[in-house]
């Protein structure tokens, strides 16, 4: 499939339900995911103002998109890899992250860096970080943003310093197709989120209102997620906006993840299959997690957890300005 070729499916009528049998809706869906990279791909690469095409086009087949893996099954898909969730922010996006916390150049936390970010650890601890900023994190039915929905999100906002006093915070659920009340929510296992949690609640992506709050928040402050490239992605295909707002400058995303791997030296010499990066191993180790206590997989609930290790990692480094 060629650039053309993928606008011209994605500008196609096709509705999922009429694709009766198995075979037929995987093949659809194999040219969705693939259609799918191409358009966003050359929608981000293409200059400013000068894009080929609406990213609207993109979100609409991801909504279609969607819709036949309801009628596929969350149960095949869930070993599928997919290929619309991005491994990690991209090292433009690291310096700039760490510029923004530090109000510096970005010219000059790249400096700090070195080539490949192999000093990143340095450039991140090198000046100290202080402002205001938001906290996010979503709980999904899917790994990947073209098969599934956002059921849950949380969000906080607080001032970077020793016990930062962040805000109550903002909690809400989203709601899924009703076929969903029979088949029971997927990934209930991870997050624990139930059709009680669910029933009569709008779909994410039905509810413009909650996307432009979440926009504008995303606008106004830089935001925080650990593995933020997985918000970022879902961002990306289910808020009205985002991805024109990211694409012109106007959202800076902050990886605490990444914070975690450069900044803890205990990261490089804990086992890899320990995963001393993730929230829940992260704040055991800065006392924010009692040793008995799981991570919630609550949006809120890990924002505000995430929010206390942030803290305690500076505050261990002497990160924040006095």
């Amino acid at each position: 499939m060629n650039l053309q070729q993928a606008v011209e499916h994605a500008n196609a009528f096709v509705l999922p339900a009429f694709l009766a049998d198995e075979q037929a809706r995987t093949a659809e869906r194999e040219k969705n995911e693939e259609a799918l990279v191409l358009l966003r791909d050359a929608w981000m690469a293409a200059p400013l103002g000068k894009e080929p095409f609406s990213f609207d086009l993109v979100r609409g087949l991801a909504d279609r998109n969607r819709e036949l893996c309801d009628l596929i099954g969350e149960n095949r898909l869930r070993n599928l890899r997919g290929t619309s969730l991005a491994q990690r922010l991209s090292d433009d996006d690291i310096v700039r992250s760490a510029a923004v916390l530090q109000h510096r150049s970005e010219a000059e936390v790249r400096r700090a860096a070195g080539p490949g970010l192999r000093d990143m650890g340095v450039a991140y601890v090198q000046e100290t970080v202080s402002g205001m900023v938001a906290g996010i994190d979503i709980e999904t039915t899917s790994r990947y943003p073209d098969r599934g929905y956002i059921i849950n999100v949380g969000m906080q906002f607080v001032r970077l310093a020793p016990k930062g006093r962040a805000d109550k915070g903002y909690a809400t659920y989203c709601g899924l197709p009703e076929q969903y009340a029979q088949q029971g929510v997927p990934l209930s296992e991870i997050h624990k989120i139930t059709w009680n949690d669910l029933d009569g609640k709008v779909p994410f992506r039905q509810n413009a209102e909650l996307q432009q709050a979440l926009l504008r928040s995303m606008e106004t402050f830089p935001y925080m997620a650990h593995n933020a490239a997985f918000e970022d992605s879902w961002f990306m295909l289910h808020v009205a906006g985002y991805a024109e707002s990211r694409k012109a400058g106007r959202i800076v995303v902050i990886d605490t993840r990444d914070i975690c791997r450069r900044i803890d030296p205990e990261v490089r010499t804990l086992p890899h299959d320990s995963h001393p990066a993730a929230l829940e191993t992260w704040a055991r180790r800065r006392k924010t997690l009692k040793a008995n206590e799981k991570e919630r997989h609550l949006g809120l609930d890990d924002v505000d957890l995430m929010f206390r290790t942030v803290e305690a990692e500076f505050a261990e480094r002497n990160m924040f300005a006095e």
